[in-house]
């Protein structure tokens, strides 16, 4: 690589310690800037370029490039996202006189969501859960996770990190620690505080036997023998498709994220205000939100064609 293409990298490689130390990022979004980042430096190191004397049109070509290659409208907004923090960065620290990328338009996230499950087909998942698995452990684990999962919204990087020691108790609200280092409390439903008493009987159990083999017992509710210790996102991503098929749902249709949009959709149908479900969600903006306004505006339209005397 190029003393240039070095010199870049040095640029990233600080950001990205900055961030991690002043800003408290979050794993996921660390490794985010870092991919981003590092494709952008190779394009500019490739166009014997630098970050130091890099201009705004230079940059707006790398974005048009992007586009070439076919990236999503979403991963193209994310990538100039990181550029743009990267530039404010090297602007702050004095390492530019000038921020190249702060006035660049960039394609925008588009604001849609998922095709919505209804209420009967999260009921289907909910009874599947108990079904899907080969171990009776894996059944248990399975329930919770959906429970949990439909509950509370929680993201699924949020979801599978859960400390055990966040859920003794027999809790009626949880202490979740979500993006950038935030924490919020979100409410547990009865069903979901039955399952997650059975999973955590059988996680007792397992941690009994464990320590008197002198072996360490995990940290997290749902652990596994990987990296993290435990149970990853691809891992229960890859879970709900079993349960979806157990369900007889199309698998295309059920994420995590989806059953994330369920669970603020639900809420919203039934009464509950953007701001609450902000709150639960952990979106720092009301703007992420509003991508919901849409159930708000069918709720509005049938209590007005139901109750306004010129409707009848």
């Amino acid at each position: 690589m190029s003393m240039q293409g070095l010199d870049s990298l040095r640029w990233v490689s600080s950001f990205l310690d900055a961030q991690a130390a002043e800003q408290g990022s979050a794993h996921n979004t660390l490794l985010a800037y870092a991919r981003d980042l590092r494709d952008f430096a190779d394009w500019c190191a490739r166009q014997k370029l630098d970050f130091a004397t890099l201009n705004r049109a230079q940059i707006e070509e790398y974005l048009v490039d992007c586009e070439a290659q076919g990236l999503a409208r979403s991963t193209r907004a994310r990538r100039l996202a990181s550029i743009r923090q990267l530039f404010r960065f090297a602007f702050a620290e004095e390492w530019r006189k000038d921020d190249p990328a702060s006035r660049i338009s960039g394609p925008g996230r588009a604001k849609t969501l998922p095709r919505a499950l209804t209420l009967g087909e999260v009921d289907c998942l909910l009874q599947a859960a108990p079904k899907t698995g080969r171990t009776e452990a894996d059944r248990l684990r399975n329930t919770c996770l959906l429970e949990l999962l439909y509950a509370t919204g929680l993201r699924v990087s949020e979801l599978v990190s859960l400390p055990v020691a966040a859920v003794r108790g027999n809790p009626q609200m949880i202490l979740v620690r979500g993006k950038g280092n935030k924490e919020r409390m979100v409410p547990l439903s009865e069903p979901a505080r039955a399952a997650l008493s059975v999973w955590l009987q059988h996680w007792d159990s397992d941690a009994a036997t464990l320590r008197a083999r002198r072996m360490p017992e995990p940290r997290f509710l749902f652990p596994s023998r990987g990296r993290d210790g435990h149970l990853s996102r691809v891992g229960f991503y890859l879970i709900l498709k079993e349960i979806a098929l157990q369900a007889g749902l199309d698998p295309a249709r059920v994420s995590p994220h989806v059953l994330r949009h369920a669970f603020a959709t639900h809420l919203l149908s039934g009464g509950a205000d953007l701001r609450a479900i902000q709150t639960l969600l952990g979106h720092a903006d009301i703007s992420s939100t509003e991508i919901y306004t849409h159930v708000l505006e069918e709720r509005l339209r049938d209590l007005v064609l139901e109750h306004h005397p010129l409707a009848r």
